[in-house]
């Protein structure tokens, strides 16, 4: 018999943009969300896989081709959903581009400062920064206007921030933004939270040249219990959490399961290194 964590009592259907839909991670929030009855706009830029996703999903699933790490790709997959579903819910960043996107073994192997040029750096901060500020801007008006909104960032470990770049770079960028965000949207109908796997994650944005074990890695179907919750009614009071999937346990209620897996996003307790002018 399945756990209580098994049905998040989801609500209403919601409208969720989902962006890296089509990779590992991408692909299991989309099944969960589709599962309770969400309707699910996936957006990636690797339309072979977009057409593997969408067979057999029916209309609740619109496909966008898109390049995430420009405007134009971002503002793409905004009006496919508005025009497919006349507005969105729900903003899941979980775009990404993996280390070995600058050599098959950078995950283990961590290039230097000469290494980067400011092209990857380009690149890796467009995707993990610039895609969800371009789409939080235009998706919360709709939100506004709608009185519920969404937004689920995916970011990284702490250590990952302290040792990996530009990735680890990037993703703490995007973990501070979250943090701010959350701050600003507290107490509106709108909740900002944080979502990650908890450590490597078997897919395909690690490769094989990193020469880690595959068996010893996360699956990326935890991330569809934490996702179902955070986009269900039953979310609304998680704001400003950062949840790994790692630590969720399914044989929890929802609400329990994300208390005990979550934590402040951003490591707060970092603040007080602050020295503040007074007066």
């Amino acid at each position: 018999m399945a756990g209580p964590s098994s049905e998040p009592s989801p609500g209403l259907s919601r409208v969720v943009l989902l962006t890296g839909a089509a990779g590992g991670i991408g692909r299991v929030m989309t099944q969960a969300l589709l599962s309770d009855g969400h309707r699910v706009v996936a957006a990636d830029r690797d339309a072979a896989s977009l057409d593997q996703l969408k067979a057999g999903a029916g209309a609740q699933l619109v496909t966008v081709t898109a390049d995430l790490g420009t405007e134009v790709g971002c503002l793409k997959a905004v009006e496919t959903a508005r025009s497919a579903f006349g507005g969105i819910d729900a903003l899941i960043n979980n775009a990404g581009i993996g280390m070995s996107a600058i050599r098959p073994d950078a995950e283990a192997r961590h290039p230097g400062i000469e290494e980067l040029s400011p092209d990857i750096w380009d690149r890796f901060f467009a995707i993990f920064m610039r895609a969800p500020v371009t789409l939080a801007h235009a998706v919360l008006p709709m939100m506004k206007q709608r009185g519920f909104g969404r937004i689920v960032n995916n970011t990284t470990s702490y250590l990952t921030m302290l040792r990996v770049l530009p990735y680890g770079s990037a993703k703490a960028a995007l973990e501070s933004m979250s943090a701010v965000w959350a701050s600003e949207m507290q107490g509106s109908p709108i909740t900002v939270n944080v979502l990650v796997p908890g450590g490597p994650t078997d897919t395909a944005l690690i490769a094989d040249g990193a020469g880690w074990d595959r068996s010893k890695m996360l699956r990326p179907e935890i991330m569809g219990p934490p996702i179902r919750f955070l986009i269900s009614d039953a979310g609304a009071a998680c704001n400003g959490k950062r949840i790994t999937a790692a630590r969720w346990d399914e044989k929890l209620a929802p609400a329990e399961a994300a208390e005990r897996a979550s934590r402040p996003i951003g490591w707060p307790e970092l603040s007080s290194d602050a020295v503040w002018l007074k007066g």
